[in-house]
């Protein structure tokens, strides 16, 4: 999460690219990312975790 809020610093005029980061409580190590209810990423789907930097550049390819 701080990655990805450290990342994608505001632009010039103020405003951060990313408007809501929510976490959502779940069983086994899941999680997604989503964007703008777009899915970017699945745990439940790949059944692999990832690193930080590979969901930073997931994030950049959709924003």
């Amino acid at each position: 999460m701080e990655d990805l809020v450290n990342t994608f610093k505001a632009g010039v005029n103020g405003a951060h690219p990313i408007t809501e980061i929510v976490l959502v409580p779940s069983r086994g190590g899941r999680y997604e990312v989503t964007i703008d209810g777009e899915l970017v990423y699945s745990k439940a789907q790949t059944g692999q975790h990832t690193t930080n930097e590979h969901i930073v550049e997931l994030v950049r390819q959709r924003i």
